[in-house]
Order: structure tokens, then sequence, then C-alpha cells
């Protein structure tokens, strides 16, 4: 006991002290000095950083102290000047087609078995090497660029030497030094926040540029530093300990060690990140402790994501497949060359020599290697590296694709997977933000087992006008003239006037001067007309207006209103809601003196209760009790019974009406249902007019303005679903513990008062008629919350607070201690009531799901709330339809959901047949998911789930949600598409082959993690049914092509060495070889890759179904692969041999009879890509053309300037002449139509009437 009469001896110090404290912590009720458990709390494992200032007693350690420590410059750039030459190369030749193409080069350096000259063979590697060394060197200046801009900014720092701040660049800050920064700037590196301008050490961030979210964040100073000056660094005599940094954005661990050697812990409420803003306060100064490339922000910058698509695995086993052809062509070569030797040894007009046949053969080998190297398309990999840049350009200025409400278009994230777009076959998406708006409407309440429906509030949203929602939310920020010496800029109107509820603590501030800046009206999150315009309840307004009348005790609702008064009370203050000023962006509002009410003072009621006998509430205490003022309220705002009463006339308005209020309010949430639930509470006059960090100001009907103490608050968390706050009530005066949270955690933890019968059966009535209206509100697709309080002894508040404060200031296992903590304070709770949200479908989404649903693709929900209301959503976007049988799986241990699965395939089988039924529909509550994800039962869930047209997993945790991605993924080998909008969606991202972040209201953590990002779900089907289609076929075909052309080629001089004796010799000059496929041949596909569109975008939209074509990889299959390789063949046998028969007998040399095979090869190519193409444009003709007229340009100004650049041989004139001759060109054109005469037929006969039969089978 004498240990609790301490405790609170020592809370009364610190709260008459006003020490600081920060919204999650407690008073030092130990004193860290004497307490072993403390220090051994707080010592910190594993490595660890020390910091120190660096200006401070301390600095003569600071160099040893701060050795390893990073400066604040970034660099994302991969090069420098004197490294980009040999680090560019050494990562290019981790490609093994480079490598391949740089052991042909040194092969030909070899002279037994030189094919050409040496330079011409360093030709195509050094081209690659030189245009992807390009590429990356504009990206890398890019980067270069901002790494100036970012570390170019100005800061305010300490400095040692001028004792005063000055202003230097974010680069040379250091860990260690003191940063002042003002409202609105930018912070530069992760700081400890040491002071801060407001009273109780508080902060103010946004976070927008580190996570997208625009709703402020607190923060506080350390605890126990002074605050009533400014800090003076010269005096800072203190030691920092935390852990080396990570990338872990919401923890933050370590302790600060004062010269008298009491440590306090640090946690993430006292780290300010870089990139963040400074908002709502004028001035803070804090310490670096993580600098640059160290702080969190960069820590979490990975980058572009890179994958590897599955058209590009694909393609990698045919590049094996043409190595073993070219393998196979040169043993033939080879083998051809040590027959031929053999059979003409002692032949007289060969030259003597000493290599044997075998010798000669092998020899040979790496010749034909060498001539042949065409075979392996080493411009392959450019080439689609380019294509890929140029459909993202495409996708990304898609006008469809343009949000002009958020003023933001489609994000590419992945570079190199677009294709896969086109090949998804399960789609797994999340429901809330995604599916639906995320803008939480409150639609009705329950309270005290009463539901009132708010049917005006239910006509409203069906006639609200989204035009409207736009028009008068769109965001209008406030532009700050911008600082000359940094990108960060000062607050306007960042005056004393910002400081926060200076009256509800006794100081008063006078009002600053006036900005000569306009400030503009401004949209805050969760803030849009729809949001806030709640209609009340006309029978709950009445009763609420029963507090406004001093006969409201004679009724016998007086309990029921108890109920009420704390329902609205938990709505308005359990949160952590910013309350801002419109006409003071970014700034929290001034709340003016506490205003007098019906009720002034406790001592108002006291009277009241005395005029008055009260046998009424007999029943709910002892008679001696009804002469204390404070017990009597105490019973009032506990808990009592209800009873039913006549509703006096309404002094309040049901509507809010123009300047009814005194003014306006814009509330700073965290998350949408926080907003929903305090602008539902504004609705019927319970309004948070203030918040502090001890303090907040209360406005209630019949009561006025009460300034409510905060003693805590324990945020949400997804372990144990609910947030609460604990306050010391302003009427009761005792410590009351409100909590909202998922409905299937609180009504658990709300259990009937003990010791009274009466009170036991109302509660128990409650929660039975409570369950009864949330069964209700599921089945209408409402979200849910339920609401409860709790009230505290004194007694029992001090034994915990002690445990509490010791969680509180512990550095290891801080988390869980914290946890375990409000665990404790969390049960034996009186039920309250709950509350319905509505969050709207997003537009289009039904069109969507149907769409994707009659393209094959299997569209599955993954979502957190309750199984009523995913189904609800489920119907109302078309995911369930009528006619569907829905199958639903909920079991409470293993053994039965083993057999439940069995059961349900069994009764699927049976369903299969019967009439009217058009597929099934699963349903899966997280318990049993968890069970079905199990090693021994996960081949069941699996056989269940495939038959099942879509499949509904409700209550599933982050961590399930990518075990159900990666379980299809992995077992059935499909292609997976995940979609999500929030953090507990990034797990689901990463796992599926493609990753789609939603940028809607719960930030960009999705966002950041996405291979791609969008702002709206329709946009799902553009992007997938036309773009995905257009990507996988125009690269699938392109891929393709370059195989055809680079095979048919390479033939021609395979053929040729059937006559030359296998000799390794070629009927063409080496230039024009190595040119054909580099330059000649290089540019069309590259077109056709990016341009080409074998159906309009209107088509596949109105045909679903011609997606399908790319699930099943029909663009590309292996039987693809061959018949184009068996095409190409055919093709060079046509091209060579029409030749040859035309010039046989005559007196055509090599070269002569080369060159009209160069020329039809040449065409054969380019016009086969016409036949190929669905879309022909005047781009795609100048591009053609121009490489036909390239080609006959080079080679006649080859043949007539060249004399010595192809030794041994001399083109010179041979082209000339040769097409100056008719047969040159009758040749050509024969040759070129017979060659291309099959591929017509089938493109034109067969390809058509195939597309016709599924247009009609759609």
């Amino acid at each position: 006991m004498e240990q609790i009469h301490w405790v609170r001896h020592r809370w009364q110090q610190l709260v008459a002290a006003e020490s600081g404290r920060g919204r999650y912590s407690a008073p030092d009720t130990v004193p860290t000095k004497s307490s072993p458990k403390l220090h051994n709390a707080q010592r910190l494992t594993g490595k660890r950083r020390t910091v120190i200032a660096r200006h401070g007693p301390h600095q003569h350690e600071y160099d040893s102290v701060s050795k390893g420590c990073q400066g604040n410059g970034i660099r994302t750039t991969k090069y420098s000047l004197l490294s980009f030459i040999p680090m560019n190369l050494f990562q290019q030749f981790h490609r093994v087609a480079n490598l391949y193409f740089l052991f042909l080069v040194m092969l030909n350096w070899v002279p037994v078995v030189e094919a050409f000259q040496k330079e011409i063979t360093m030709i195509p590697l050094v081209v690659v090497l030189i245009v992807i060394a390009i590429k990356d060197a504009l990206e890398d200046y890019r980067r270069y660029r901002f790494d100036q801009k970012v570390n170019n900014n100005v800061a305010t720092v300490y400095s040692g030497k001028q004792q005063t701040y000055v202003d230097q660049r974010w680069q040379d800050v250091r860990v260690g030094d003191f940063v002042r920064l003002s409202c609105n700037e930018i912070i530069p590196a992760d700081m400890l926040l040491l002071y801060s301008s407001d009273l109780h050490g508080v902060c103010y961030i946004e976070t927008a540029n580190l996570d997208g979210e625009t709703n402020l964040k607190q923060r506080q100073v350390v605890r126990d530093l002074p605050q009533g000056s400014e800090l003076t660094p010269e005096n800072f005599h203190s030691r920092i300990e935390c852990e080396n940094p990570n990338n872990d954005l919401s923890r933050f661990r370590g302790y600060m060690e004062h010269p008298s050697n009491a440590r306090v812990g640090l946690h993430h409420d006292n780290l300010l990140l870089r990139s963040c803003t400074i908002r709502n306060t004028e001035t803070i100064i804090g310490i670096v402790v993580y600098a640059g490339h160290e702080t969190k922000a960069m820590k979490n910058n990975s980058g572009p994501r890179y994958k590897r698509s599955k058209l590009e695995r694909r393609m990698n086993m045919d590049i094996l497949w043409s190595v073993v052809l070219l393998v196979i062509m040169c043993l033939t070569s080879a083998i051809g060359h040590g027959l031929w030797l053999r059979n003409l040894e002692g032949a007289s007009f060969l030259i003597p020599d000493t290599t044997s046949p075998a010798l000669s053969g092998f020899y040979l080998f790496w010749t034909m290697i060498i001539v042949l190297q065409v075979l392996i398309p080493v411009s392959l990999y450019v080439s689609i590296e380019i294509v890929k840049l140029g459909q993202i350009f495409f996708i990304q200025n898609d006008v469809d694709f343009y949000n002009e409400y958020l003023d933001s278009r489609i994000q590419c994230r992945a570079l190199n997977i677009t294709e896969d777009l086109g090949q998804i076959q399960y789609v797994f998406s999340d429901k809330t933000g995604t599916l639906t708006e995320n803008k939480m409407v409150f639609r009705r309440c329950t309270i005290a087992g009463v539901e009132y429906p708010h049917e005006e509030n239910a006509r409203r949203l069906e006639v609200y006008k989204p035009e409207e929602d736009e028009a008068m939310g769109r965001s209008h920020t406030l532009k700050s003239r911008a600082s000359a010496k940094s990108l960060s800029c000062k607050s306007l109107s960042c005056n004393r006037s910002s400081v926060s509820l200076h009256t509800l603590t006794g100081h008063s501030e006078e009002e600053g001067e006036e900005t000569s800046s306009p400030t503009l009206p401004r949209h805050s999150a969760f803030s849009s007309p729809m949001e806030k315009d709640v209609v009340p309840d006309p029978l709950l307004v009445q009763k609420l207006n029963c507090l406004s009348s001093p006969l409201f005790l004679l009724t016998d609702a007086s309990m029921e209103l108890t109920y009420i008064v704390d329902f609205f009370m938990a709505l308005a203050i359990c949160n952590t809601v910013v309350v801002s000023s419109p006409n003071q962006p970014r700034h929290v509002v001034q709340v003016p003196e506490v205003s007098s009410t019906p009720l002034k003072s406790l001592e108002d009621i006291k009277m009241l209760f005395q005029r008055f006998s009260l046998p009424r509430f007999s029943t709910l205490s002892p008679p001696h009790t009804t002469d204390s003022t404070r017990s009597f309220t105490g019973r009032l705002f506990a808990r009592g019974k209800p009873a039913s009463f006549t509703p006096s006339p309404s002094p309040i308005p049901t509507k809010r009406e123009h300047g009814s209020w005194k003014d306006e309010l814009i509330y700073e949430a965290e998350s949408p249902d926080e907003a929903a639930l305090v602008h539902a509470a504004r609705a019927y006059h319970c309004t948070l007019r203030g918040h502090s960090l001890e303090r907040l100001l209360v406005e209630l009907p019949g009561m006025g303005s009460l300034a409510v103490r905060l003693l805590h608050i324990l945020p949400f968390d997804s372990t144990r679903k609910r947030m609460s706050v604990v306050v010391r009530h302003p009427l009761t005066k005792q410590v009351v513990v409100y909590t909202k949270g998922a409905d299937s955690v609180i009504m658990d933890l709300a259990e009937s008062p003990k010791g009274a019968e009466q009170s036991e059966s109302r509660q128990g009535h409650i929660k039975e008629q409570t369950q009864k209206h949330l069964d209700n509100y599921a089945r209408e697709g409402l979200r849910t919350l339920c609401i409860a309080k709790r009230v505290l002894e004194e007694e029992e508040y001090e034994v915990w607070l002690k445990r509490h404060a010791f969680a509180e200031t512990s550095i290891e296992n801080r988390e869980e201690l914290l946890l375990e903590s409000a665990q404790r304070l969390e049960t034996n709770l009186t039920l309250l009531g709950a509350t319905g949200i509505v969050d709207r479908l997003q537009e289009e989404v039904p069109e969507t799901i149907e769409a994707l649903q009659r393209a094959g693709v299997k569209v599955w929900v993954l979502t957190g709330d309750k199984q009523e209301t995913a189904i609800n959503i489920a119907c109302a976007c078309k995911l369930l339809r009528s006619t569907d049988q829905l199958l639903t799986a909920n079991c409470g241990s293993k053994e039965a959901c083993k057999a439940l699965l069995l059961a349900l395939r069994a009764e699927m089988e049976c369903g299969e047949a019967a009439e009217g039924t058009s597929g099934f529909t699963l349903v899966v509550d997280g318990r049993t998911l968890e069970f079905a994800l199990q090693e021994d039962l996960k081949g069941d869930f699996l056989e269940l789930s495939r038959c099942c047209r879509a499949v509904i997993c409700c209550r599933s945790t982050p961590l399930q949600k990518s075990q159900v991605v990666r379980l299809v993924q992995d077992q059935l080998q499909v292609m997976t598409l995940a979609i999500g909008d929030g953090a507990n969606d990034v797990s689901m991202i990463q796992v599926a082959d493609v990753g789609i972040g939603i940028s809607g209201q719960e930030g960009m953590q999705a966002v950041m993690s996405s291979d791609f990002a969008i702002s709206r779900f329709k946009h799902l089907r553009k992007l997938l049914l036309v773009h995905g289609h257009w990507c996988y076929t125009r690269l699938a075909n392109m891929i393709l092509y370059f195989f055809y052309k680079n095979v048919m080629y390479v033939n021609l001089l395979f053929w040729y060495q059937f006559f030359c004796g296998f000799s390794g010799s070629v009927m063409t000059n080496s230039w024009v070889l190595i040119f054909f496929n580099l330059l000649f041949t290089s540019a069309p596909p590259l077109l056709y890759g990016i341009l080409d569109k074998d159906v309009s975008a209107e088509t596949l939209i109105k045909l679903p179904e011609l997606y399908k074509s790319g699930q099943n990889s029909k663009a590309y299959l292996a039987s693809t692969f061959w018949l184009t390789m068996l095409d190409a063949i055919y093709q060079s046998l046509v091209c060579f041999f029409v030749p040859y028969f035309a010039y046989a007998g005559s007196d055509a040399d090599m070269l002569s009879f080369g060159s009209p095979i160069n020329a039809s090869s040449l065409l054969i190519i380019l016009l086969h890509q016409v036949i190929e193409s669905r879309t022909l444009t005047w781009l795609h003709v100048l591009v053609l053309v121009g490489s036909a007229l390239f080609y006959f340009s080079f080679t006649l100004v080859f043949s007539v300037v060249c004399v010595t650049c192809s030794p041994p041989t001399n083109p010179l004139g041979v082209d000339k002449l040769q097409m100056s001759q008719p047969l040159f060109y009758g040749v050509c054109a024969l040759t070129t139509v017979l060659a291309l005469l099959p591929r017509y037929t089938l493109t034109n006969t067969v390809v058509p009437t195939f597309f016709r039969e599924n247009c009609c089978s759609i």
C-alpha cells in the first residue's frame, strides 16, 4: 500500500508541475536510478549506436564515438565519371549473352579458327554495349540531378564556432548536429525531438512524402527535458544509446542517459523521420541520430522493382534450343568438312598440309560457331528492354487511367513484367478501399439495445451525387512563399495563435498578428461533404434534448440517457483526431474559453438532485449514498437501468444550419472510420472542439463545453483490434476507459457486472439486442464497430498505472509489455452500443468484376470484415450472383475443418448437375482458413476452391492473405495478381506475380510495394484486358519474329556449306553479314513490339473472352515456336535454291551469287512482318521502306568505294553490276513470293477463320 500511496503522490506532483507526457506515456512512477528492473529493461542487446552532441560538452569525444556514422548526403547513382566505364562493363558482362559474344570475339582472334576480320566480329557486341551504356548513363544522370537537388536543400543547424544556428546544406548535416526547424519545413534527417515551442512538448508532422498519408501525426519531446525555454546545445550533456539503423518505420528503441546516470526510454513517438514535414508548431529542435542512407526513409527506398516475367522464362528456354540448333549445325559442318578432306586426300589442287581431317573438322567447328553466331539473338535482350519502355510509356499516358480528382495517373514501378498483365488467371483483391470508396459514412447505430435506423440519413446517401463531393472537396493547397535558401518553406500563419488548448491548462495567449497572405480553404483527409453531413435520427435527437431540460431526472429514461451520453462521448474522444481550423490551414484550432452551460458546475447538479426525492434510483445503490453528488453522478454516468420515456420538444435542430455552430472545425483523422464517428457525434452536437496532449474539449448538448482530462491513449493494433482512451470523467471525476473496436473482440470482452442481478440482466439484454443489430448491419454490408466503457476504481487504476509506466519506460520487449498492459485494462467492459458505417462501392466495380470473370479470371476477395458484410459486398459487386450456390466454411477445429471440406466437395459434385446453378462461391472465415492452410489440409482446400467460381475469405489477417496467394500460385502454377490499398495488403502484393496498389485513403504503403499503382479498381479492367493483352501479344510475336529472322538468315549460310566443302566460307561480304541483323532488320521489330494492335481496344472491352488467349499463352506456345522455326527453314530453302538454280551454269562468282540471296532474304523478312502485323500506319511504312533503302544504299556505296574492306574477297562493283541486271529483280521477286506464300495463306485464311469462330462462340 505504501508503494501505491507513493505512486499517487508522485502522480500529483507530476500533474501539478505539468510535465510533458506523450500520448502513450505515464508518470515516471519509479526512480530510474534506483530501479534495477528498469535498468535491466534498458539494456540494449546486440549492436547499437551511441550519439553525443557534435558541438556540446562532449565534443572532444565526438570523432571517436561517431566513427562509422554516415553523412547526410545521399547518392542514388550507380556510377561516377571514373567508375562508369569499368562498372558498367562489369554489370553488362553479368549477362550470359554478352559473355557468349565476348567469347566469340576472343575466338576470332585465334588464327586457326578465324572467320572474319578481327574488328568486324567485335561490332555486334560493341554496339549492344554502347546502346545499353547510353541508356544507363541517362538514367544515372537523372538520379544525379535529383540527388543534387535534395542535397543542396538548406536547414538551420547549430554551429559550434559561431555559437548560433546557421544555414547549412542538407549534405553537410552530421549525426549529433542540432537542427532547428520551423512550421512547414521538411525534416532533413532522422532526429530525436528535444524541444518544441508547444507548451506540452508536442510536435505535429505530416508524412505524405514518406507514406502518402496527409493526416497529421503527433510526436513528443523526450520525457524529463525542460520545455520552458529553448534548448541550449552547449548545455546538452546527455548521451543517446539507440538501435542501429534499420528500415522499420514504426519502431525506434533506445534510451537517453543523463549525467546523473538516470536513463529515459526512447520510442517511436520521439523520432522525427526524414522527408516528413513539420506542421502546427512554430519551432522544434532535434538532434540527428541517423543521417543520409542510414535514415529510415532511405532504408525503405528500394527503387524500381525487377521481376522476371513468365514470357521471358519461356524465351530463355527457346534460346537454349537455339544453342542446341547451333551446335547441331556446327557439328554437321565439322563432320562434313572432315569427310570432304578425307575423300580428297592427294588431290593436286590442295595445298599440302599436315593437319589431319579430324583436327581440321575440330577447327572448323569453332569457325562455324563464329560464322553462325547470328543464330543467338544478342540484340534481343536490348530490344525487349526498349519495347517494354515503349509499352510503359503508352500505359502511363493513357488518359483513361487519369484521375482528375486526385490528379494522379497510373504508375509503372516494375519495368519488365508488362506482358504478365496479359496472362493473369487469379485476382486476389482486398475489399475496403479497393472495391469500396473507403469513404466511411455513418449510417446507423444501436445504443443500449435500441436501434436508431437514421432513415433520413439513408435517403441522403442514396441520392448523393459524387460529382458534388468532388466539386466541394477539391484540395486547395496553401502556397507559401518559397524560401530562397531551400525547397522547404516557412509557414505564413504559424504564429502564436496556433498553440492549442491553452484555455484548458490555465494559460492564455494573445492572438498573433494576422498575416497579409490570404489563406485558402483546405480539404483534409476523410472530410468530404458526404462523410461530414450526417443527418441525425429524430428519436435520438429528442432523447438527447432531454439533457437540456431541468426536468430530465423526472423521466424514467435517465439511465438510457447515460448510455447515450457515454456512447457519443466515446465517439467524440476515443480517437487520435487533430482538430484544425479552416482559416489556419494545417494548424490546431485555438479553443475559446469554456462557455457557460445550463449545468454550470457540479454544485448545480447537486442542487438539482436535492430538489427531488430519489426512490426510483434505490435499485442502483445503497440509500446512504444519495447525498453524495460525486457518487450519484458516478452511478448516473457509469451504468444503470434504462426505461421508456416521453421525449420533450426538441430545442436542437435535427439538421445542421449555417452558423448554428460557433465555427467550422476540420478533423485530421488517421483512418476514415475514426473520422466518420467524430462527424457522427458532431451531428448530435457532441462536438470534439479541441485535442491536446493532456486535455480534450468536448461540447455536449445540455452541458456545454467540458474539459476532459486525457490520461492515456492505447492505440489500435491488429492484434487487439481495438483502441481505448483513459480519461477522468468531467462530471463524475472517475477514471473511465472508453473502448471501440471490432465486434468479434468487444462482444467477448463485454461482461455483465457482478453483484447486481438487474444490471446483469440489463447488460445481457443489451448484448443480445446489439448482436442482432450487428448481424442486420452486416447483412446490409455495413462496417461495424462496438463501443464500450469501463469505470475504474482509484486503487485499481493506480495498480495498473504502475505496471503501465514500467512498460512505457522499458526498452526491451516494450511493444509486448504495452500490449499486455492494454489487454489487462480492456476487460469487464460495459457494452454501450455499436455503429454501422457504410462504405460505398467504387464506380464500375460490378462491371469490372463481371468483365474479369468473362475473361476467365477467377476473383478472390480477401478481407478482414465480417462474413455477412463481405457476402453483402460480394452481391453488390456481382462477384456473387443470384444463381450461384453459396458454400460456407465455418468451423472451430482442425478435424471439423477437414470433414467440412470433404462434405462441401461432395455437395459441389452433387450440385454440378443441378439446374439453375451457374457456379459455386466459397465463403471461408479466418479461423477456418487458418486450419485450411495447414500442410495436411491445404490440398483439400485447394481442390475445393479451384472448382469455385469465386472465393471470399473473411476475417483474414495480412499473413493469411499472403499465404493464400502463395498457395494458389505455387500449387496450381498459375499467374496471380494481388490488389489492395493499405499496409495490411503489402504482404500479398509482394508475393503475387503482379502486385497492384491503389493510391486511396490509406496512404501509399501498398503503392510503394506494388508493381503498378492505379487510383481506382475500375482501371484494372482496361489495364488487363486491353494493355495486358496488347503487351503480351506484341512481345510474344516480336520474340518469335526475332527467332524467325535469325534462323532464316543463318540457314542460308548453312546451306551454302554443302557447296563449298564445309569450309566455313560465306557467299556475302562480312560487313553485310554482321550488319544484316544488327542494323538492316532491327528497327521494324521494335515498332512491331510497341505499336501493333491485333484487336482494337473497343473490341477487347466488349469481348473480354479474347483475354483467354493470353492466359493460355496461345501467342507463344512450344508448338508455335517450332512452327516458326520450320517456316524459317522453308523460307531459307526457297531463298537459297531459287537463286542457285537461276544462276546455275552462269559465270557468276560467289559474291554475285550471294547478292540476290541477301536482297531476297531482306525483302522476305520485312514483308513477313507486314503479313504478321495487324496495324499498319505511316510510321510502319516509313520504317520498313527506310530499312530496305538503307540496305540497298549501303551495299551500293560499299560495292563502289570499298576495295579492300573485306579481304580476301573483293566486293568492288559486284552489287552495282547485279542491280543493273533484270535477272536480279526477277529472282528477288520470285523468291519472295514463293517464300511468303504459305505464311500469307495461313495468316489470311486459317487465323481469320479461327478468330471468327471464337467470336461466334462468345
